[in-house]
């Protein structure tokens, strides 16, 4: 069966955009190829700097013929409807068909349509594609109206060896042919399908598979290193940009002047990375070795001699700011700069960094009673330094260095480790494959951070909304809980939220009063006022422990916890109870994970779900609740007394462990509930005659909802 072939032959597409922008053109063109009911075998697509690249196979010669039976009204219609159903379908009343449909005789239209062929519907299909492809950013060139990356060049079109060709606004030529490498195969040659194309690219010096160059680079850049008997920096975002640079990777190693081997790792790697696209080689013991490694785009006839060089005198300028930078802000003692972030806004309703920088210092102080080991004095000496580095002058050149640079200039000035090291990582974990700070006085730091920038969005309503979060709540969210989660902390966030809350009001943050005042009656007087803190229990609280609850169900899920299990631990609120320990709400989650995959723990759910059924049945039918106790002395058969006592026992024993976080013993305990129940339902009958009986019986199986509900709303579990 026919393939098809389609390549966009552009001016340079930024790397960022590449891969994107391959998955969106299979997209459309599968949708195309789906509406013009053309089936097809593998789709295919390819990016390089300057190609865009889409194969499809096994395409059909054309589209399948249709027959399409349209009902229209009764044979027996008034005229005009008649008439309208024969125009909307072009036929006359002789061509339609009358059959009875057991509800009456009815006009049918039936309509068949000859399928087109696949080589003229492929052309409008493709334009369309090819107007509709989405980018970031896109560009208008010469004459013409067509928006696209870059401008576009030329269209290469093939099927079944046949040339297509395909219109665009700039009218852009389309053929069957196309060009190699820029400066290695600057020809132009013609390509009859797939395999011919990849082949005679491959001549021609470029690499179309982005995977391929990707192992490429990495397999000589690693030999690069070793021959140098060093090690190649794992960097992966760097190979992925790297492969949309270049078509025919050639790895060279350069050197680094002696003279830069003295400013930090970070900000020689940074550099090197963020401006000029090099790997950095390590030394055996991880230190950064003065090589790094360029992958040049073309094969030079001096063997890369003269890239080398070039690149290195740019890097060798590059790196002399940076060494000025570093020298330079050593001169001045970290400290000194705090002052300066008071004209350094924050946000423009949340106030200056140097407020932010108060607050954070109080909340770390108090957050330190919640951290094991974390000293209070030191908590609050790593938080009011850990946002001076952003006055530094390498910092505004690297921001992406914030924290790395302030432990620098702390560890310089011999301030005491741990707090230069709690305010390296009191951004972190910037995101899901970054770690946690376990370090006590990090923690503290970095939790008082995140803390203060949630409450305090939280209270001017600035909160996520879909997929539109542009503070990154969500990410500080899950930062939070993870700290709290991996560092097992006993922290209780309704309290801390509090706390948070305080700092603003203490410094009177115009927006946030106005937040809080807002739902008070009488916003002037002192008495309204002094009540805006309660304000945030009020409205505000419990919304964004929600918020921070999505968020761990989600990591919960992660882990493989099944989705019904979290639901049963957290839906626990809704009887009044907001947990906000999420040590306790995970270790409840494990403990009835394990229960519930024991036979009695299925065979108890399965119980429940019996009596709260029967109890919620007879409860709406009589508007009434079984809340009171059952009553011993209007025991009769020996099974509900049975009952009855484990019951009991149960009561007495059961709110110990809970208060006592002995989960697994309470799931246990719940286990013995079993033999009664099954006894109880086996022998029972509770729907008695007698109404007392009836009613006793009822709030005996309102006990064990209640009893189990306590730990988790078991009616939220499936199965």
């Amino acid at each position: 069966m026919p393939e098809l072939l389609l390549e966009l032959f552009s001016e340079e597409i930024p790397a960022r955009m590449q891969a994107r922008a391959a998955d969106d053109l299979a997209r459309l063109a599968t949708a195309g190829l789906k509406d013009a009911g053309l089936e097809h075998g593998d789709v295919r697509t390819f990016v390089t700097p300057r190609r865009l690249v889409l194969t499809v196979a096994d395409l059909p010669e054309k589209q399948p013929d249709l027959r399409e039976e349209k009902r229209g009204p009764r044979a027996d219609a008034p005229d005009k409807a008649v008439e309208g159903f024969l125009k909307a379908n072009g036929l006359t009343r002789e061509q339609c068909e009358e059959r009875d449909t057991g509800k009456g005789v009815f006009l049918f239209a039936v309509v068949e349509k000859i399928g087109a062929g696949t080589a003229d519907v492929l052309p409008g299909l493709l334009s369309k594609v090819v107007a509709e492809l989405p980018w970031q950013k896109s560009m208008r060139w010469g004459e013409g109206t067509m928006r696209w990356v870059r401008s576009l060049e030329r269209i290469l079109c093939v099927f079944g060896g046949k040339t297509l060709e395909i219109e665009t606004r700039n009218a852009v030529p389309c053929g069957a042919a196309t060009s190699g490498h820029r400066f290695l195969a600057p020809g132009v040659f013609e390509v009859s399908d797939f395999a011919d194309y990849e082949a005679k690219l491959r001549a021609a010096h470029v690499i179309l598979d982005r995977e391929e160059r990707k192992a490429v680079i990495a397999e000589r850049a690693a030999a690069a290193a070793k021959a140098e008997g060093l090690t190649l920096r794992d960097d992966p975002g760097l190979l992925e940009e790297v492969a949309g640079l270049v078509e025919w990777p050639v790895v060279l190693t350069g050197k680094i002047d002696d003279a830069f081997m003295d400013v930090p790792d970070e900000v020689l790697t940074t550099s090197m990375r963020s401006h000029q696209k090099y790997f950095s080689l390590l030394n055996d013991d991880g230190s950064l070795a003065p090589r790094f490694v360029v992958v040049a785009n073309t094969e030079a006839k001096d063997g890369g001699e003269a890239i080398i060089a070039g690149n290195e005198r740019v890097l060798r300028a590059r790196l002399s700011d940076a060494k000025f930078f570093w020298d330079q802000d050593r001169k001045v003692e970290l400290e000194s700069r705090i002052q300066t972030l008071a004209g350094s806004v924050f946000h423009a309703r949340l106030g200056t960094m140097a407020q932010k920088v108060e607050r954070i210092t109080a909340l770390a102080g108090d957050l330190a009673e919640f951290v094991p080991g974390c000293e209070t004095d030191k908590a609050m000496r790593a938080a009011r330094l850990a946002k001076a580095d952003l006055a530094t002058e390498m910092v505004y050149e690297f921001p992406e260095l914030q924290g790395i640079m302030g432990r620098y200039y702390l560890l310089h000035e011999g301030h005491d480790a741990d707090v230069a090291d709690a305010v390296a990582r009191h951004y972190s974990p910037a995101g899901p494959g970054d770690a946690c700070p376990t370090a006590p006085v990090s923690v503290a730091v970095a939790l008082a951070d995140k803390l203060d920038t949630l409450v305090g969005f939280w209270v001017i309503g600035e909160k996520p909304t879909g997929s539109r979060d542009p503070f990154a709540l969500r990410r500080a969210a899950l930062g939070v809980i993870r700290i709290i989660i991996e560092n097992g902390l006993r922290i209780p966030l309704s309290e801390v939220f509090f706390r948070a809350v305080q700092g603003y009001l203490e410094q009177d943050i115009e927006a946030v009063r106005e937040a809080l005042n807002s739902h008070l009656e009488n916003t002037s007087s002192e008495t309204a006022i002094e009540s805006v803190s309660k304000v945030w229990a009020d409205f505000h609280q419990n919304d964004l422990l929600e918020f921070f609850s999505d968020r761990l169900k989600i990591q919960l899920r992660e882990r493989g916890v099944r989705h019904d299990l979290i639901s049963a631990v957290f839906a626990v609120k809704k009887a009044g109870w907001f947990e906000d320990d999420f040590v306790r709400l995970t270790m409840k989650v494990d403990a009835l994970s394990s229960f519930l995959a024991t036979e009695d723990g299925a065979n108890l759910l399965a119980a429940y779900k019996r009596a709260s059924n029967i109890v919620s049945i007879e409860e709406k039918k009589g508007g009434m609740e079984y809340s009171a106790d059952a009553t011993e002395d209007r025991l009769v058969e020996t099974q509900e007394k049975l009952l009855f006592q484990s019951l009991y026992d149960l009561g007495a024993k059961f709110g110990p462990m809970l208060d006592e976080e002995r989960f697994d013993e309470a799931m246990a305990m719940l286990a013995t509930l079993r033999g009664p129940v099954d006894d109880f339902f086996d022998h029972v009958t509770v729907n008695a005659e007698d109404m007392e009986l009836r009613e006793n019986r009822l709030r005996l199986l309102a006990k064990i909802r209640e009893g189990m509900n306590s730990v988790a709303v078991f009616s939220e579990i499936e199965g």
